[in-house]
């Protein structure tokens, strides 16, 4: 009698295509992480050179199930111009829609026309739809909801009045299968990882550039045990010159959580 093969369950993982902090970089490319997730694929921020690496990393560009952009700094965005010839030069079929702030919506599409990438040339639908803090949206398979970072404080308080810009910036959880997945995105203090830490995660992805090392520690190791595993990203570059230091001190804070510094290329498991 022949054997049954039992149906397994796709495994779920970020590809982590770039890991740098924004700053010129010899050696990392900037923020850009694929969710292969309760059977959909959801990219977080398009930095540069993720044209390349997503060709390199053998995805379909068909099977892309949206993009979410965290906010407009040019190291979340810089690669979505090329990253979006490529699905045409591919030849994408199906609709895409980019999530992203709100004031970054008409500038994108200005630019894509700039460009020659309107909608009659690149063969599928593309559409764009703004984030709002707290309310979910579904991407696929994946449940969103996106959550409001103090990043871009600063910013908003020193140009706020004459740049009239809203200097949004924002977080998400994911949810599917089962799993719940933190992505901090950029965030200006610790206290912007509550809303991720609220509830047991199966994985945190966390930036480590515009916060303090010990100050996000410190935030984590409250809710540790509902943490099954944290993978450090964004680097700034004090702390990725000296890694081998970097670990010891996230070992020391952590203790029994799993992490992972991850690399350009990088695929993590939940």
């Amino acid at each position: 009698m022949p054997s049954r093969k039992r149906n397994r369950p796709e495994p779920d993982f970020v590809t982590c295509f770039g890991v740098g902090d924004g700053w010129p970089c010899p050696d990392r490319h900037h923020s850009s992480f694929l969710y292969t997730f309760g059977g959909s694929c959801l990219l977080v921020d398009c930095g540069e050179c993720l044209s390349s690496s997503y060709s390199r990393s053998g995805h379909s560009y068909e099977a892309l199930d949206g993009i979410l952009l965290s906010h407009l700094h040019s190291d979340h965005v810089g690669g979505l111009f090329m990253f979006l010839q490529g699905m045409w030069l591919e030849k994408r079929r199906r609709p895409l829609t980019i999530y992203l702030p709100d004031e970054g919506i008409q500038p994108l599409k200005r630019m894509l026309k700039a460009v020659y990438l309107f909608e009659e040339l690149i063969g599928f639908p593309l559409r764009f739809e703004s984030l709002h803090p707290g309310k979910a949206i579904e991407i696929g398979t994946i449940h969103v909801t996106p959550y409001a970072t103090q990043h871009l404080a600063q910013l908003r308080a020193t140009f706020g009045r004459q740049r009239r810009q809203a200097f949004e910036c924002f977080s998400f959880v994911l949810e599917a299968s089962g799993r719940r997945v933190g992505h901090s995105a950029d965030i200006g203090f610790a206290t912007d990882l509550d809303p991720l830490l609220a509830n047991p995660l199966d994985h945190l992805v966390c930036e480590l550039a515009h916060c303090d090392l010990d100050a996000i520690c410190q935030r984590l190791i409250g809710v540790r045990s509902q943490i099954a595993r944290v993978t450090f990203v964004h680097l700034s570059r004090e702390l990725w010159n000296v890694r081998a230091d970097t670990r010891r001190r996230l070992k020391k804070w952590l203790e029994d959580v799993p992490f992972v510094i991850a690399q350009d290329g990088q695929r993590v498991g939940f």
